[in-house]
């Protein structure tokens, strides 16, 4: 039976949202061509199928509350690497800045951000962290923006997540999320990170470069996994940590028998 004169005005009205839906979602799927953010490391380069998308929203958690000072790290360090010679857009609520501070220029520094082009905002509640990001990523002489949200932050949903992803996609501009705890919630989110600390490596002349253990969880172009990471001061990114475990020497006043024993251990533990 063919169709009423109306029913088929309502299909073709049914089938132009359509089509306008997919042109608007189309920019924050991430393609072949996005820009992307290689790490310079094979394996993680490897299961980002070539680097981190530049052009979408990632999410990057704090694996605990005392691991909140690495998360933001890195998350800062991407941000960086991502800038070159734009601003870095860095916001947070209010009560969360008073309890966990907020980046200082030497550490800025520290992972090749000039603090000229570091702006800080501040936020009444997590819903406007959220508006102030979307904002910061529709300007041209933005090229990063990371919204800080505490723990039970409301209105991160997919919705949420979703428009900022759009915006972050249109713009080119990187949207990372920094929560204060792993949230399970679901998301838009191009990749999510549980960033942990890791021990450093022993520097007889101080305390040795800042170690990360980092755990992507989610990734829409590849493989997940975990690493530990390393941050390299002189080219001011992160490299694969060298993970070792040497045995202690013996004691030079040790009785020649406990001696012989330790070097019989050490030579089956190798």
């Amino acid at each position: 039976m063919a169709a009423l004169p109306h029913q088929e005005t309502r299909l073709a009205t049914i089938a132009q949202l359509r089509q306008t839906l997919r042109a608007i979602e189309k920019p924050s799927l991430v393609g072949k061509d996005t820009p992307l953010l290689p790490f310079g490391i094979p394996e993680l380069d490897e299961a980002l199928a070539g680097g981190l998308p530049c052009d979408a929203l990632h999410e990057i958690a704090a694996l605990h509350e005392a691991a909140l000072a690495p998360a933001a790290g890195f998350a800062l360090a991407l941000a960086a690497r991502h800038a070159a010679r734009k601003s870095v857009v860095f916001i947070a609520e209010d009560l969360s800045a008073a309890e966990s501070g907020l980046p200082y220029g030497p550490g800025l520094d520290e992972v090749g951000l000039a603090p000229e082009r570091f702006i800080s905002v501040s936020a009444p509640k997590s819903r406007d962290v959220l508006w102030t990001m979307e904002e910061a990523l529709r300007c041209s002489a933005v090229a990063a923006v990371i919204g800080e949200l505490r723990a039970g932050a409301r209105g991160i949903d997919t919705v949420a997540t979703r428009r900022l992803s759009l915006a972050a996609a249109e713009h080119g501009t990187l949207a990372l999320i920094l929560r204060t705890d792993p949230g399970d919630e679901p998301s838009a989110a191009a990749t999510r990170w549980m960033i942990g600390p890791a021990p450093t490596a022993f520097d007889p002349y101080g305390v040795g470069p800042p170690r990360i253990a980092a755990h992507l969880t989610r990734n829409r172009r590849g493989n997940l996994g975990s690493w530990i990471l390393e941050w390299h001061r002189v080219e001011q990114r992160f490299i694969l940590a060298e993970i070792g475990q040497p045995l202690a020497a013996t004691a030079p006043d040790r009785p020649h028998h406990s001696a012989r024993v330790a070097s019989r251990v050490a030579s089956r533990v190798a």
